[in-house]
């Protein structure tokens, strides 16, 4: 009886290889054969999933962004609605060795989107999300009455909302904040944008 070959599990150990090789050496180490080698297979037998070296990197980051995107909607909370922004933003963020290599992963795409049109066009999906996900979590703090007063429209305060986390995680990345640090910074913002119990900053 023939061996029944799961094709969607082995692109996405394809993937988790390709994450790997970024944290370690870096996104301009991966190739067909780096990734190849990574995940114990020969080229040969990767090409057959993936004959570029842009479409394994573009299914990549495109597992990242499905994987965040996953745990943000299954997050449930018995906390306040501040808390829950806190913790659906943290799910993007390098806070841990799987955020990290997450974020690493997808912040990769910075550079590599401006020479390749396929590669831009998983960043514009990355950066859309993002931003979606910052209007949504803007929204309902103001439907619920928990915006600090202001004079931008719900859609800035998005914009500056997804430019601190961005901003944030790339320094963590770099190595200039700690997790820590980085969390702290981001609960600074959060504080300056929402209103406490009492109904006060």
């Amino acid at each position: 009886m023939p061996k029944i070959v799961d094709h969607e599990a082995r692109r996405l150990e394809l993937a988790d290889a390709v994450g790997r090789v970024i944290v370690r050496d870096g996104v301009n180490e991966v190739s067909i054969r780096s990734v190849a080698a990574e995940a114990g297979w020969s080229s040969g037998a990767l090409r057959h999933y993936f004959s570029t070296r842009a479409e394994l990197l573009a299914f990549a980051c495109e597992q990242v962004v499905e994987r965040v995107t996953t745990r943000i909607t299954d997050l449930r909370h018995s906390g306040t609605i501040q808390q829950a922004v806190r913790a659906a933003l943290l799910e993007t963020m390098p806070v841990d060795a799987r955020r990290h290599a997450e974020a690493a992963i997808a912040f990769a795409f910075l550079t590599l989107g401006l020479s390749d049109p396929r590669l831009a066009e998983v960043q514009r999906t990355h950066f859309d999300g993002m931003y979606g996900l910052c209007l949504q979590l803007i929204e309902s703090l103001e439907t619920e009455g928990l915006l600090a007063p202001h004079t931008a429209s719900t859609e800035l305060l998005a914009r500056r909302l997804h430019a601190v986390v961005d901003g944030l995680s790339i320094q963590r990345l770099a190595g200039h904040l700690t997790p820590e640090s980085m969390i702290d910074q981001l609960d600074a913002y959060l504080a300056e944008i929402s209103l406490g119990a009492g109904g006060r900053p």
